[in-house]
């Protein structure tokens, strides 16, 4: 059984995907979990060397994303300390690393992503670009691309919970994590190679 840590993930959608798989898998955020798992609700660099087979992490997009980019001007600092801790993310001494983000200014700063995945790839009919910075994982391969792609997460109005709306990972994509990546734990991590 391999240990797996979901960084930034208060949904517990992912981490649950790879408990259902058999894996030892605990989500980390400073929010609570939205449904009962394993979950440690604090920084993730108290228990970022625990000795995780894999981290899955989700930093927070607010200063990074190019959606926000009119903005970036006005927030040096923040976008600074954001970029620092996906470096801290990236660089864990952790044998596998999958880092989740918008199309942002990671990739000017950490490399291009390894790959760009969209939920319909995944049985969600919707748009969302989601880029994936991989360590020694293989790009997701699409499990179940559907039609009916609208931009949802895109329109959703503005609100106190948008941001937390728009952060959940799509079930699909979790369950094709969970699927392709954790058979692999069990197997050498430098198998494959990624730009992370």
């Amino acid at each position: 059984m391999a240990r797996v840590l979901v960084a930034c993930e208060y949904s517990g959608r992912v981490r649950d995907a790879f408990i259902r798989a058999g894996h030892d898998a605990w989500s980390c955020d400073l929010l609570p979990t939205e449904v009962p798992g394993p979950h440690y609700q604090g920084d993730v660099r108290d228990v970022l060397s625990d000795g995780w087979d894999l981290l899955v992490c989700h930093p927070p997009c607010t200063h990074l994303s190019v959606s926000g980019a009119r903005w970036f001007k006005d927030k040096l600092h923040e976008q600074a300390e954001a970029l620092a801790f996906v470096g801290l993310l990236l660089k864990a001494h952790v044998p596998r690393i999958a880092l989740e983000n918008p199309v942002s200014i990671i990739s000017s700063h950490y490399g291009k992503p390894t790959q760009t995945i969209q939920p319909w790839q995944f049985g969600h009919g919707e748009t969302k670009a989601t880029c994936l910075w991989l360590k020694n994982l293989p790009p997701l391969e699409p499990t179940n691309i559907v039609e009916g792609r609208e931009a949802r997460v895109h329109r959703m109005p503005p609100g106190p919970d948008r941001w937390k709306e728009r952060s959940r990972t799509f079930e699909g994509v979790a369950a094709a994590m969970a699927a392709q990546w954790g058979p692999l734990l069990s197997m050498p991590a430098d198998l494959f190679s990624g730009a992370a």
